[in-house]
């Protein structure tokens, strides 16, 4: 443990009032200070590196809103996730591989490659699509090897960066369109510009501070002459507003030296304009696009280079919901024809009078790519991801290899092996295993679950395929997994579409809680501004609680002007946003709201308090609450202000039940806000947290926090489960991620770290099908299974090339099981060790059969006996330092086989396994004799009486092997030729009968029982004709 000086923290007590449900709100608690001096705890990173995430998936793209290709090369495309980083397919879209997770994640507003040198490429963090769940970035990259290593280049301040452009011959000129702060007004905003690759930026379009540079693009006949569009966009916790007076097109002849504005150019709409895409023509640089959010909005085209307009088409289907949308592009081959993403994809073959959808895998559009060689090629950016199409958007590759997944919530079931629950953004929930019988997790392992993209997800204690899933305005669906059925369980089933929160009777956040108790299990709740309970699967609802919420009126009204209202559900404010039912203590519940409060009651809602955190801003949004599974009266709380341009991140801690409160971030940078922290359900203290970069660790209760990402990539984490001592990991941008064993983070202390070398005790392990096993899955395409074994955590100090290390597996008598070494040559038998944490995987078998040089083996693979389940030892020794712990490995609670049973198959197998490899060292002994004979024959070859007799010898030894093993097999096929022999035919039996729990068959004891004479009478003629012959070849060569 390093050593810190102690860290003085002010805490308050909190007195507050009791109110009965449904009667006033409570008043703002009174606050009094105490002091308390805490002890912080951490250890060196290197000792927990043992410690893995795996990426569970759903391999289902998320949200991306810019893709880029590269001029000629059919396979070779780009696209900027939210959340995930930049991905790169060289496959055309078979495949696609992350290139930016060792330098940073999270959310891509632009990917630019450089024209002239497609090793040079920008990225611009931060989306353009600006919805409820928006994230922000931190500036500019560059790389200059097409994606191996990037350099941060700046712009850190413009949070939202829309679009790049590359100068066509120079990959050092380049122009960023920065939106800027989405939440408060800020200086970096507008077009930026560098001719020296982002060493130095220079603003060279700018209005004020409100309004940022939406679009972006360049002529590509002229790269001096740029068209521009800027936008008035806010957004806070309860609204976003599209459009205002610093909307207008731009436009600069001088590569951006200079600057005409083009809105009061004639054909023009007049008033309040939004959003505005731009394109201009290839073909013709005359031809301008502009499609325009505004009342009287729609295409517009110029065909004398922005000097004048003509409206072309105003339908509404190309102009709903501007904000998210309005993105146009021009063909590179025909100039009549242009693309308009929207909801659908709309495409133009006549200049923009009339547009017809193309079919996409996906809705919600955002960006689009066109090879300028070759208008057939393109990559288009939506709601699922990516996609690619090679002619002319008649066909598209699949999403559904992309594991860039938003989720907000993560909960399990205790079904075996357990599922784990979530709502994945602008798709469905799901719900996926997170282990299989498989080698790895496909879509063959997940499925639709209740509810839609943003919902908390409830499993019915009593039945868990009865799924309850809420959706945005206060939508509940009920769904039964077994029967396919639905029921719609909405507290107050009156739709609000197209109003605001103002006209409904309970306003309910986009994410509103839905969970079950954790002592009663028909009571479901559920969370509006008020808290509701159902006993009787949303047949009936009741009330038990007082508005929990400040219910402003301000902010609780619709939302989306000066021009398009927009209430889908996602600004509704003023609602709970989480809540928790203490598991240790019956009716004791906190709420937390959207708008800033907390609440606790103790007796099921009777009465309810005001905990409020005195510290807390004012709008603090209560997005994760904690009660300790440990510890009455402790509870973590999570806010975020980040929609109001506060970064900070918020956790608190109570150990009164909200009476008085510490906040404990210290050791998280100031502007990586965070969302949610668990406590460990079986060490106090240990704390997990996630934030808008990744993940973090405390073992002081939040004293001192360090990071833990270990190989998690960096993405916004939005939610965190521990199931069964797992880890799980809701991330918004790179689907689900978890870690198999946190027992070691439990088990560390200052005692182990101060050893030169540790063997945590390993948690038990179940014995079940399933593991990547040895046909290592493509991790690109598939979600990484549980290993399949048991998970053996350690740590080694300065680790050198002379370390001498072992890993022994041992029954419980201590009868060698496994020997693995770090000196070993056979690959079977290795162990890995490097300084700091690992871990290794035993597969839960004894060893194979014994092998010689140049066996074949048909449908026989070589692997011993499971062990049964039961009691075992693990043993390191490092430089002669030993650490031994017990494990238990739990057998399959799906099947019966009983211990008996299991011992039974055990028996059978490794009497399989010796008496094979009985064979295989008769098969070596005949080859070592014969290699001697063949020695003698040469040596003796002018005595040809001895010669006759070796070769006599070899003969019979020949006809020895050749019964027992086919020796004309050398490859894989060829025993489909020449057959097998005894030894392949009673290796079969291993695999055979160990491929499942249970008992040997008859019919296999039987074909043992033969196979097994017949190969005791070959060993029998082995041992008669060694008997016959030795002694007299060695008298006949002695001096």
């Amino acid at each position: 443990m390093k050593a810190r000086f102690p860290v003085l923290l002010v805490l308050f007590s909190i007195s507050v009032c009791f109110v009965s449900a449904q009667k006033s709100k409570p008043s703002k608690p009174l606050t009094t200070a105490a002091v308390t001096i805490e002890k912080t705890v951490s250890y060196d990173p290197m000792l927990l590196n043992g410690i893995t995430w795996r990426e569970v998936g759903p391999f289902r793209g998320g949200r991306s809103c810019t893709v880029t290709g590269i001029k000629g090369n059919r396979d070779l495309y780009y696209f900027g996730s939210v959340g995930g980083g930049v991905w790169r397919t060289q496959d055309g879209g078979a495949s696609y591989e992350n290139i930016t997770d060792k330098y940073f994640g999270g959310t891509i507003g632009a990917v630019a490659v450089a024209p002239s040198d497609p090793n040079v490429i920008y990225v611009g963090e931060g989306e353009q699509t600006l919805r409820g769940n928006v994230s922000s970035g931190w500036g500019v990259w560059r790389s200059t090897d097409a994606g191996k290593s990037w350099a941060h280049i700046g712009l850190k301040d413009s949070r939202h960066i829309s679009r790049i452009r590359i100068h066509p011959t120079n990959p050092d000129i380049v122009y960023v369109a920065a939106l800027g702060n989405l939440w408060q007004p800020n200086e970096m905003r507008g077009v930026y510009k560098t001719t020296d690759g982002g060493k130095t930026w220079n603003r060279v379009l700018y209005v004020n501070d409100k309004a940022g540079a939406a679009d972006l693009v360049m002529d590509p006949n002229n790269p001096r002459i740029l068209y521009a569009s800027t936008w008035n966009m806010t957004r806070n916790g309860w609204r976003m507003d599209s459009g205002g007076p610093d909307c207008h097109i731009w436009k600069s002849t001088d590569s951006g030296d200079h600057w005409e504005k083009l809105t009061n150019k004639p054909g023009l709409p007049n008033g309040t304009l939004g959003i505005i895409g731009l394109a201009v023509s290839p073909v013709n640089s005359e031809r301008i696009f502009a499609q325009i959010e505004a009342d009287n909005g729609g295409l517009f085209r110029s065909d004398d280079a922005g000097e004048t307009w003509t409206k072309m088409n105003d339908d509404r289907g190309m102009r709903q919901r501007a904000w998210y949308y309005t993105r146009i592009y021009a063909d590179t081959k025909n100039e009549d024809i242009v693309y308009i993403c929207n909801v659908a994809f709309f495409r133009s073959k006549d200049g923009g009078k009339t547009f017809s959808t193309l079919r996409t895998p996906h809705g919600d559009h955002h960006d689009l790519w066109i090879d300028p060689e070759d208008n057939q090629r393109m990559i288009l950016a939506d709601d699922g991801g990516a996609q690619i199409s090679t002619d002319g958007g008649n066909n598209w590759t699949t999403y559904y290899n992309q594991p860039t997944a938003q989720f907000y919530r993560v909960i399990t079931d205790d079904h075996f092996p357990y599922r784990i629950y979530g709502a994945q953004q602008d798709n469905s929930s799901i719900r996926i295993s997170h282990r299989t019988t498989g080698n790895s997790i496909t879509e063959r392992d997940w499925e639709p679950s209740a509810g839609g993209e943003s919902s908390y997800l409830a499993i019915d204690p009593a039945n868990d395929n009865v799924v309850y899933g809420g959706e945005y305005k206060g939508y509940m669906d009920r769904y039964d997994h077994e029967t396919g059925q639905h029921r719609s369980v909405n507290i107050w089933p009156d739709n609000p579409v197209g109003r605001g929160a103002e006209v409904m009777k309970y306003r309910f956040n986009w994410n509103y809680p839905v969970m079950f108790s954790p002592h009663d299990p028909t009571k479901l709740y559920a969370g509006s501004h008020y808290l509701h309970v159902s006993y009787d699967a949303g047949t009936h609802w009741e009330v038990i609680s007082p508005d929990l919420t400040r219910g402003e009126p301000e902010t609780i009204r619709s939302s989306g002007g000066p021009i398009t209202q927009d209430n889908t559900g996602a600004e509704f404010y003023a609602n709970i946003l989480c809540m928790q039912e203490s598991v240790l203590e019956k009716d004791v519940i906190y709420t937390g709201s959207d708008d800033g409060l907390l609440y606790v009651t103790r007796d099921g809602g009777k009465n309810w308090k005001n905990i409020t955190p005195p510290t807390s801003p004012k709008y603090n949004m209560m997005n994760s609450i904690e009660p300790s599974t440990l510890e009455k009266g402790k509870v973590y709380v999570v806010a975020t202000s980040y929609k109001f341009g506060d970064y900070t991140p918020y956790i608190y801690k109570s150990s009164d039940y909200g009476a008085s409160w510490t906040t404990i971030t210290s050791g998280i940078p100031k502007e990586e806000f965070a969302r949610v922290v668990r406590a460990d359900h079986t060490r106090k203290g240990l704390l997990y947290a996630g934030t808008e970069k990744g993940m973090w660790i405390s073992f002081d209760d939040g004293t001192l926090w360090s990071r833990f990402q270990l190989n998690l990539p960096p993405v916004p984490i939005h939610d965190l489960a521990i199931k069964n001592d797992n880890l799980i990991a809701a991330t918004h941008g790179r689907s689900f991620w978890m870690i198999d064993d946190i027992t070691p983070l439990q088990q560390i202390n200052d005692q182990v770290a101060g050893k030169s070398s540790y063997l945590y005790q390993p948690m038990p392990s179940y014995r079940m099908a399933g593991g990547e096993g040895r046909f290592n899955p493509d991790r690109q395409l598939e979600g990484q299974n549980h290993p399949g074994g048991v998970l053996i955590h350690y740590f080694a100090k300065n680790v050198s090339e002379r370390t001498d290390a072992k890993l022994e597996i041992l029954e419980l008598d201590g009868d060698l099981i496994r020997a693995y070494s770090n000196k070993s040559k056979e690959r079977a038998d290795q162990f890995d060790l490097k300084s700091g944490g690992g871990r290794f995987v035993w597969d839960m078998r004894y060893a194979g059969y014994k092998t010689f040089p140049g066996m074949v083996f048909y449908s026989s693979p070589n692997l011993g006996p499971k062990a049964v389940p039961g009691k075992y030892k693990a043993r390191l020794t490092v430089d002669g330092q030993v650490s031994e712990q017990e494990f238990e490995i739990i057998g399959d609670p799906r099947i019966k086989t009983t211990p008996a049973e299991y011992q039974e198959q055990f028996d059978f197998l490794i009497s399989v396994r010796d008496k094979v490899s009985e064979a295989h060292q008769a098969i070596l002994d005949i080859r070592k004799t014969k290699e001697d004979l063949g020695y003698l024959r040469k040596k003796f070859s002018d005595d040809k009486s001895m010669v006759e007799r070796i070769k006599k010898f070899e003969d019979e030894l020949t006809v020895i092997e050749n019964n027992i093993h086919e020796t004309r097999n050398k490859s894989n096929q060829d025993p489909i030729n020449y057959g097998i022999k005894l030894n392949n035919r009673l290796a079969f039996l291993l695999g055979e009968q160990g491929q499942g729990d249970f008992p040997p068959t008859e019919q296999a004891r039987q074909v043992k029982e033969l196979v097994t004479r017949l190969m005791d009478q070959e060993l029998k003629s082995l041992a008669e004709t060694m008997k016959n012959n030795l002694p007299s070849v060695n008298q006949l060569i002695k001096p």
